[in-house]
């Protein structure tokens, strides 16, 4: 039952509302008075007017008090129990959110139980037949509120055997990504008391539970005994790990549950500000507790064609699943292909590009090619496959041709324009210049280089066209440098320079100094920068603990997660020089193949992925700093690690009102009453 702001801005006054009012008696018998003259009644209109306000509420006190069960068919922790319907009375009336998610039912269905709320009750139908001497859970979690204010019935769990003992014990954890121990939502974990790797293959889980949005499992109605555990996102139904693009985590640790008393302080708030006591409540603590598991998706390795695609007409690009050491093998049907390409694979060789060298044949809208290529067949052995393929351009010569006769009309139209007026004017159409996209800031770090960056790749590039100079006092000074490819990048060079702290420098290119395979050549260009002062950053050294001799990768992250400077290392120290003035966090990846780069892991070959751990605290840095610090990576637990801050993953709000009332409180400038809500966080 609620009651009005207004109301108990009444009581609190010592005032008796009247009925249909909400203001005191004082400013109605101010309106009776009629001949008290025309400042009484302006005085009264004013003091109805400020009552109107306060009697204007957006509501009365919320109602606080979560659904409550009051009984269940059969008992909740029955035994001997052979129906598969269950109905669960509660106190009022409640609705269950998305039951097919959020409610978990163990050991786990094949066929999907029918879950929904009636009114007061739910009914449970569960479809599977039901095992012997078996305990079974249904785990609500919080998915079950009250129909008027959402206040849920938190982690309510229904239970049942169909034997003489039911199974009370669980084990609960944390499921985290192994590359950035984000926590990991929704993901299934099981349990199996078939120890033996296959099991995880061959076998359903044997109980199970889901994450919640801080990667947090609960695993109930455990029996006594010894079990591997598990982490599957689950992709087919069967609960077991049958394809190699389901998300998984694993580990080799013997989960054997046990329970002991234990003692836990329960504070009891006021309201959101004030605390009213703390209670030392007794339960019973079930281990373990802190399992963390580390979930990855393995590298899918099985190689497929998957399309090619002609976006421009001088190119077109094969995309498979699995790069190759041997590229694909093309044959022109409707051209010759000898010779007719320039090919250009990325890192991973699962995307080959092919430029046209000849400009008839890119003038050519369908290319008819023999592809023979590797393909995995069903026993995962590398074959030869071959295929025809049409590969059509997505901008026909028809629409190219009609687009350079606009082009050169545009143009034509500048010079005629020009000449009437008497300007300088063009006598000759030429094509468009080839333009090299420059990364080079205005202000530049000491530690960048210079990169460019070419639509089509080059024929020649002639590095006496390019030159370096460099400001000393007034005066400008040749600087050395070296022009070369940067892999990472297709159709990219890094211009790599010997770059001195506050030093200015100009970057002049000559016309034509880079050619196209087409023939076209870059105009001339000139471009200035400036080094920054040492003096306007900050240097990072961080010991890392137990770490000398071990590969590992040091990565410094914005608030947003993201790498803004790595280093390798093998000397238990990492250094980061030139950092910009600015809150970071820090990563730390052990390389154990020393590649580079974090590598997942693969469970038929029992490889764990790499290991990664987050620096717990943030580093505050400022100009002129030097930052010292010294980290042990492995002695927090990994679900403790990581910032809050910076995970992306975050906790999902709790599907409740509580602290609403003393907000609004708070707002109203009143006390909140101590019979209106006890808050407990």
């Amino acid at each position: 039952m609620r009651r009005t702001e207004k109301h108990i801005f009444e009581l609190q006054r010592g005032h008796r509302p009247r009925s249909g009012s909400g203001c005191p008696g004082g400013a109605l018998r101010i309106l009776g008075r009629v001949a008290a003259g025309l400042f009484f009644s302006f005085t009264a209109l004013f003091a109805v007017s400020s009552c109107a306000r306060m009697g204007q509420p957006d509501g009365g006190w919320y109602d606080e008090t979560p659904p409550r069960v009051i009984g269940s068919t059969p008992a909740d922790k029955a035994t001997g129990i052979t129906g598969r319907k269950i109905r669960i009375n509660f106190d009022e009336f409640i609705k269950i959110d998305n039951p097919t998610e959020n409610v978990v039912v163990s050991p786990p269905q094949m066929e999907a139980p029918e879950i929904k709320g009636q009114g007061k009750s739910i009914v449970v139908e569960l479809k599977d037949s039901l095992k012997p001497n078996t305990t079974y859970t249904i785990d609500f979690s919080d998915a079950i509120t009250d129909n008027n204010e959402d206040n849920p019935l938190g982690n309510f769990t229904y239970s049942f055997s169909t034997g003489s003992e039911i199974d009370t014990m669980e084990v609960s954890g944390h499921v985290l990504e192994a590359e950035n121990l984000e926590p990991v939502k929704g993901i299934l974990v099981g349990l199996y008391a078939n120890q033996s790797d296959s099991a995880f293959h061959k076998l359903p889980m044997l109980r199970v539970s889901k994450t919640d949005s801080r990667g947090r499992f609960v695993i109930k109605g455990v029996a006594p005994g010894s079990y591997r555990i598990y982490a599957l996102q689950d992709v087919d139904g069967d609960y077991r790990f049958s394809q190699k693009s389901e998300k998984l985590a694993f580990n080799h640790d013997v989960i054997v549950p046990s329970s002991k008393p234990d003692v836990r302080q329960d504070t009891l708030w006021r309201d959101s500000l004030h605390i009213d006591s703390i209670a030392r409540v007794g339960y019973t603590h079930f281990l373990p507790d802190d399992i963390v598991l580390r979930a990855f998706t393995e590298v899918l390795t099985d190689r497929y064609f998957i399309k090619a695609e002609r976006q421009d007409a001088n190119h077109f690009t094969l995309f498979y699943s699995y790069g190759s050491n041997k590229l694909p093998e093309v044959k022109g049907l409707n051209f010759n292909a000898a010779d007719a390409f320039l090919v250009e694979a990325n890192e991973k060789r699962d995307t080959i590009t092919y430029w046209l060298r000849d400009t008839a044949l890119v003038n050519q809208d369908t290319l008819s090619v023999q592809l023979a290529y590797e393909m995995t067949d069903s026993a995962g052995q590398l074959v030869m496959q071959t295929d025809t393929l049409q590969i059509l351009s997505k901008q026909p010569y028809a629409r190219r041709l009609k687009d350079l006769q606009r082009r050169r009309n545009e143009w034509q139209k500048r010079q005629d324009r020009a000449k009437k007026r008497g300007d300088k004017y063009e006598t000759v159409w030429r094509p468009e210049a080839l333009k090299p996209e420059i990364k080079a800031p205005s202000q530049f770090d000491p530690d960048q280089n210079i990169l460019f960056s070419f639509p089509v790749p080059l024929a020649e590039m002639d590095t006496a066209k390019v030159h370096l100079y460099s400001k000393i006092d007034t005066l400008w000074y040749r600087a050395r440098f070296l022009l070369r490819p940067y892999p990472p990048i297709p159709r990219t060079y890094e211009l790599y320079g010997e770059w001195r702290p506050g030093v200015e420098y100009s970057l002049e290119v000559d016309s034509a100094a880079f050619r196209d395979i087409y023939g076209n050549v870059s105009d001339k260009l000139k471009q200035g920068f400036k080094v920054r002062n040492d003096d306007e950053y900050t240097t990072i050294v961080m010991n890392l603990e137990g770490m000398n001799g071990r590969p590992v990768i040091c990565q410094l992250l914005d608030k947003q997660d993201k790498v803004q400077k790595q280093v390798s290392t093998t000397s238990g120290t990492a250094e980061f020089f030139y950092v910009n003035p600015d809150t970071y966090y820090l990563r730390m990846i052990v390389d154990e193949n020393a590649n580079g780069r974090w590598d997942t892991g693969d469970y038929d070959l029992d490889r764990q992925p790499e290991e990664v751990y987050y620096y717990p605290e943030k580093i505050e840095c400022r100009a002129k700093w030097e930052v010292r610090k010294t980290w042990q990576p492995a002695v927090r637990r990994l679900d403790e690690q990581k910032s809050a801050e910076i995970t992306q993953q975050k906790a999902d709000k709790k599907k409740t009102i509580k602290y609403r009332n003393a907000e609004r409180a708070r707002k109203m400038g009143v006390p909140l009453p101590a019979n209106v809500v006890t808050v407990r966080k």
